[in-house]
């Protein structure tokens, strides 16, 4: 179990978390959100030790193991295996020992252990994690010094979650990962048996792979129960709660302070004056929860729309080395209106896809078709590195208005989501994610026909991402997209391409259907043998389903008990809040008013229980569940 208890963390001046506290009970999942720059990586660091909090406590249960992603990618001449299956430290520190032990008692301990462990098999689970994450036979046998950086990462990422840590701490895990990755990791924490925190802004990760979402929030952590879409709900239910709450406390503060303001110098009134100035002094102001606006993004219409096609290959070819090209036998075609996103394993050729349809490769088989006065903006992450450092986002806008007066520019500048205390800021001063938007802005400034996004939304929280569907779907040209972010491609595409085999073609069915498609083929990567395997457990594990089902109905049914229970705690507060905003009652009876706030406490205190029941009776269910 993960405690956290009145945390409070400073840098200089600013408080970053005040007082914060959580509890993550053993096998639990969750997800810890909020705006960048509140402190989410900050709480890892303070959890693993690198950083000491002001004040406060961070417990953990005894001998639980913490990991997480380390931050120096691998690049040895170690294989992949063999860095990931060292990981592993207590079965490479058991086999170091079981060549030299001489005592037979020790000798027994050791191999009993490592049976326990499943040390034996510890390669064929290194392969399968490595090849779920997109790394074949062949790879997982060559050194890591072979790889680029971010497939290193995926190396790092491997080894973490092969050494299965009591506690899996995650941040943006899916930052270094493709589609197919993100699919099988997904897939991966939502059957992981020990306990896991995710920072992320994937929300498809946040809704399939976590039972609660921590809110990290004006320097507190709050806690709900569910995936991100639960937490929206239930968070948009309590921010109407407390508007409403703060007006009528508002209304009541008004009618208080002007008795006491009329009153106050009347000897017969002044007692009550007196009283209800002490009254409103007690008052424990209502604050309404309040969400950082978000600016929009925008992408301009093409200014002259096109006939359809506007881009059509004819059995073409691409590649960077002539006799050698990378995609063959093209028959594709791009409408006006188009919205298709690229689907396929990094490696398979989508991103020179996306270079071939936006003009910077040519064809080099077959034939290409598109208009001479074509306009495509094209966005990859690696062009964050060609905005000019000391360049703010009103030179980079000054630099594409060549004799607009100031104004214009500033207003266009505006426009992209930079407001006046900000347009003045070196690029090399901005954060991740406003980078993006100014390179996002740049991209699709003159109004393009096709509009071609390689990740866009990596250094973007989920607000902003939403911020960033909203510009896509009210976009009237085409769009052709690169990404790892399902949510995002279910909100967008309505076309799917696959890349694969060295070729392009459309791809008949939905994300579902690609994700039944994408665990299956890396199940079956695993070998024959592997599947074999699987088959002679089949029926034990249907076999042991049935049992396990009879066993875990005592949990289900205690979870739809508490759930009743806060259900009915929840309506209860409600209730008692309607009462309460009731300004008349402190004058009619004092006393009864704070005994329905004693009853709110209560409830309060009694909703807070139950909650944390919840998350333990349902780390205990899927525990239950998964063994």
């Amino acid at each position: 179990m993960l405690q956290i208890n009145d945390l409070t963390y400073r840098i200089g001046k600013r408080t970053l978390i005040e007082r914060a506290t959580m509890v993550l009970p053993d096998g639990a999942k969750a997800g810890l959100v909020g705006r960048n720059g509140t402190g989410k990586t900050t709480i890892f660091r303070l959890i693993v030790g690198d950083l000491a909090p002001e004040d406060g406590t961070i417990t953990l249960s005894r001998g639980w193991r913490v990991g997480e992603v380390a931050q120096e990618a691998p690049s040895s001449e170690a294989t992949l295996i063999e860095t990931v299956v060292a990981a592993d430290k207590e079965r490479a520190a058991l086999l170091a020992e079981a060549e030299h032990a001489e005592d037979p008692h020790r000798i027994a301990e050791i191999q009993l252990r490592l049976a326990d462990i499943d040390a034996h098999s510890a390669e064929a689970r290194a392969g399968a994690i490595l090849s779920g994450l997109g790394f074949d036979a062949a790879t997982q046998r060559g050194p890591c010094s072979a790889l680029s950086g971010g497939w290193r990462m995926r190396v790092a990422l491997a080894a973490v979650l092969f050494s299965e840590p009591d506690l899996l701490l995650l941040d943006e895990p899916t930052n270094y990962l493709d589609l197919e990755g993100t699919i099988w990791l997904i897939s991966f924490l939502a059957k992981y048996r020990r306990s896991v925190l995710i920072i992320s802004h994937d929300r498809d990760l946040l809704d399939r792979a976590v039972n609660s979402i921590v809110h990290l929030d004006q320097g507190k952590l709050v806690a709900y129960r569910g995936g991100y879409s639960e937490f929206e709900r239930q968070r948009r239910e309590k921010q109407a709660l407390l508007l409403k709450a703060k007006k009528k406390q508002d209304e009541q503060r008004q009618h208080m302070q002007a008795f006491v303001d009329r009153f106050r110098a009347k000897a017969t009134k002044a007692r009550q004056a007196q009283s209800r100035l002490r009254a409103l002094e007690k008052m424990e102001i209502v604050t309404a929860l309040v969400d950082e606006e978000v600016s929009p993004f925008h992408f301009p219409d093409p200014a002259k729309p096109m006939a359809p096609p506007i881009i059509a290959l004819d059995d073409a070819e691409v590649g960077y080395v002539p006799g050698r090209p990378v995609l063959r036998k093209l028959n594709l075609r791009v409408d006006t209106d188009d919205r298709i996103a690229l689907l396929g394993s990094n490696g398979n050729g989508k991103s020179t896809l996306a270079k071939l349809l936006a003009g910077r490769m040519p064809a080099t088989g077959g034939s290409m078709r598109r208009p001479g006065n074509l306009s495509v903006a094209y966005f990859a992450q690696h062009q964050l590195d060609e905005l000019r450092p000391a360049w703010s986002a009103y030179d980079h806008v000054r630099q594409l208005m060549p004799g607009e007066s100031e104004a214009r520019v500033r207003a266009r500048t505006g426009a992209l989501g930079f407001p006046t205390g900000m347009m003045d800021t070196p690029a090399a001063d901005l954060s991740g994610g406003e980078k993006a938007r100014l390179l996002l802005g740049l991209t699709a400034f003159a109004g393009p026909h096709l509009l071609i996004l390689d990740e866009p939304t990596n250094h973007l929280d989920i607000d902003r991402r939403e911020a960033l569907i909203e510009a896509l779907n009210a976009f009237s040209g085409a769009i052709i997209l690169i990404s790892h972010d399902r949510h995002l491609i279910d909100a967008v595409v309505d076309r799917l391409w696959l890349v694969a085999d060295g070729t392009v073609k459309p791809f008949d069915g939905d994300l579902d259907d690609y994700q039944r498609l994408v665990l299956d083929s890396r199940s079956e990567s695993n070998g024959s043998a592997g599947k074999a395997e699987a088959k002679a457990a089949g029926k034990d594990r249907r076999r042991e389903a049935a049992q396990r089902r009879e066993e875990v109905a005592p949990l289900r049914k205690r979870i739809k008990e508490i759930e009743a229970l806060m259900d009915k705690l929840q309506k209860e507060i409600q209730r008692l809040d309607l009462r309460l905003s009731d300004a008349s009652l402190y004058e009619r009876d004092a006393s009864a008013a704070a005994n329905l706030a004693k009853e709110r406490a209560a409830a309060a205190r009694g909703l807070a229980t139950a909650e944390e029941d919840w998350l333990a009776a349902s780390a205990d269910y899927e525990q239950a569940m998964a063994e």
